[in-house]
C-alpha cells in the first residue's frame, strides 16, 4: 500500500494492483488531528459500537483478492522493519499472514461463514437452564491486533426449542474470529442465541487474557478480563447465581 502525506491528512490508496482491483477499492482518509483521540481509545481498550464496524464495500473483493492485497502490504511492513525477505524462513511469511487473516483469525467478518444453527423441539420438556461452559475462545483485540485467549460460558433456558450443543461453540468461535473488544463479543453471542432460540433467557460470561495488556503496555501477565451479559430470567439474582455456581464445577475427565 502506498501512503501519500499532505499537510492535513494521510491519504492511503492502493496503486500497485491491476485496474480491476483499483476500481473496487475506496480511498481512506485519516485526519491527523484525530490520531491522539484514536490512541486514547486504543490504549484504554474502549469499544465504540455494538456491531462490528464494517464498510459498505466490505465484500466487493473476494477472498483471493483480499489475500493478494494483504500479502503485499505485509511484505511492505516487513521490509520497512528491515527484514530480509529473501531469507528462506521469511519469504513465505507475507502469504501465510494474508491467508491467516482472511481464512482463519478474521473469517468471522464474512456473514457467509456464520454457522447454520438449526433448532429442535424440546420434546423431553427439559425446563432448567442448559450451560455450556469452558468454551475455548481465541479472538483478536481490534486496537492492537494482538490475541485474546480465554473461556466463554454460555447458558439458556428453553422456551420450547433447543439448539445443538456444538452450535453454541461454533457461534462463540464465529463472533470471536474478527477484530473485537470483549464487551461487544459477549453481547453479540447472547443476541445471536436469543435470535436463534427465540427467547430472551440467554447468558454469557467470558474470562480472557488480552496480550495487548499482557505482552505490551503495562505488561501485566497475571490479569484477565471478565465480561458478562444476562438476558431475560438471568437478570434475576437467584437464576444468575445458579448459573455462576455451575461455572465453579471442576469438570475433569
Amino acid at each position: 500500500m502506498r501512503v501519500l502525506k499532505n499537510e492535513n491528512n494521510y491519504l492511503c490508496s492502493y496503486n500497485n494492483f491491476d485496474n480491476d482491483l483499483d476500481n473496487k477499492l475506496m480511498k481512506l482518509k485519516i485526519d491527523t488531528n484525530d490520531l491522539e483521540q484514536f490512541d486514547h481509545i486504543g490504549d484504554n481498550h474502549i469499544g465504540t459500537s455494538f456491531d462490528t464496524p464494517m464498510r459498505d464495500d466490505a465484500f466487493v473483493l473476494n477472498d483471493n483478492e483480499k489475500i493478494e492485497i494483504i500479502r503485499d502490504d505485509v511484505k511492505h511492513i516487513m521490509e520497512t522493519l528491515g527484514l530480509d525477505l529473501s531469507d528462506d524462513s521469511l519469504k513465505g511469511t507475507p502469504q501465510r499472514v494474508a491467508k491467516m487473516f482472511v481464512n482463519e483469525i478474521f473469517s468471522g467478518l464474512n456473514p457467509e461463514k456464520k454457522p447454520k444453527a438449526s433448532t429442535f423441539e424440546n420434546k423431553y420438556n427439559y425446563g432448567e437452564m442448559l450451560v455450556e461452559k469452558n468454551i475455548t475462545l481465541y479472538s483478536t483485540c481490534e486496537h492492537h491486533l494482538l490475541p485474546i485467549v480465554g473461556k466463554a460460558h454460555v447458558a439458556y433456558i428453553s422456551n420450547g426449542t433447543v439448539v445443538g450443543l456444538s452450535k453454541m461453540n461454533r457461534i462463540v468461535d464465529y463472533f470471536a474470529k474478527r477484530p473485537q473488544v470483549q464487551e461487544r463479543l459477549t453481547i453479540q453471542i447472547v443476541k445471536e442465541l436469543q435470535r436463534i432460540l427465540n427467547t430472551e433467557d440467554v447468558a454469557c460470561v467470558i474470562d480472557a487474557k488480552h496480550l495487548c495488556v499482557n505482552s505490551r503496555g503495562i505488561r501485566d501477565i497475571e490479569s484477565s478480563t471478565v465480561t458478562s451479559e444476562f438476558g431475560g430470567q438471568f437478570k434475576q439474582k437467584d437464576i444468575r447465581t445458579e448459573f455462576l455456581n455451575y461455572l465453579q464445577l471442576d469438570t475433569k475427565f
